[in-house]
């Protein structure tokens, strides 16, 4: 919801008025995005806007830029040019990156606690997200005794603790079995239901055409094309049965994922 003030006149009288709109803000704003490493260029005028409530993916393969793009919106890394703004303070970002920020020795539970403690937040709230992502029979599990697919969803429980507006996550399924990854994208969709606005990045497109409001496809630090699944579909005929969003890439780039 947008808050927009108006001026209205009543007998030649002025009255300032707050209207209440009903759409989306934008949560993350992405201009003319460009980045180099020494004489490589990685992103190329990228621009994109995520509006709140909306899941929205980057879609590309391996080396496309996908995680310089999340390394810029989180502070770690300077672009050589371009605008970011990002409309919620640090405390609100709930992160799912490649280093997980777990502590190998501790087990789920405790590590769970141990970030639960840093934001006031109940025991009670740990394993409730522990069984949100299907880890409550290994609450006890030492993390560094896990498979990479529990680790990965033990990340993510991380990152909605504490229940944060804006969710930046890579790669969320990629070592995920397809029933869990199934699991893992109900989770999403219900807590942008429930007000969560989410930036992925992945390669898995049906997946994406599934769970995603909107997305981008990247190439070679390029976005060639961004909208709703199945409108691009539709625009570059990759329906067929069932929309195609890696012919609409195959088509744009003359790369297969």
């Amino acid at each position: 919801m947008c808050i927009q003030a108006v001026e209205i006149k009543v007998d030649c009288v002025k009255i300032e008025c707050v209207t209440l709109i009903w759409r989306r803000c934008v949560l993350i704003k992405v201009q003319n995005l460009v980045k180099h490493y020494g004489d490589n260029p990685v992103l190329s005028d990228v621009t994109f806007e995520i509006a709140s409530q909306e899941i929205f993916a980057l879609l590309g393969p391996s080396g496309a830029g996908k995680t310089t793009i999340i390394n810029i919106l989180t502070q770690q890394l300077q672009p050589d040019s371009g605008e970011v703004e990002v409309a919620v303070t640090p405390r609100q970002v709930g992160l799912m990156l490649d280093a997980g920020g777990l502590y190998p020795h501790l087990n789920c539970l405790e590590n769970l606690n141990l970030y639960a403690r840093i934001y006031g937040l109940p025991i009670s709230r740990s394993l409730e997200v522990l069984q949100s992502v299907g880890l409550e029979a290994s609450a006890n599990k030492v993390v560094s005794e896990l498979s990479r697919g529990m680790g990965q969803r033990l990340a993510l429980a991380r990152a909605i603790l504490y229940s944060p507006k804006l969710l930046i996550l890579d790669e969320p399924t990629s070592a995920l079995d397809p029933g869990t990854a199934r699991g893992i994208c109900k989770l999403l969709q219900q807590l942008r239901d429930d007000g969560a606005t989410i930036f992925l990045t992945t390669h898995n497109m049906d997946e994406a055409l599934k769970l995603c409001d909107r997305v981008a496809l990247l190439h070679k630090g390029e976005i060639v094309v961004q909208g709703a699944p199945v409108d691009l579909c539709e625009q570059h005929n990759a329906l067929r049965t069932v929309p195609d969003l890696e012919a609409v890439f195959l088509q744009l780039t003359g790369v297969e994922l």
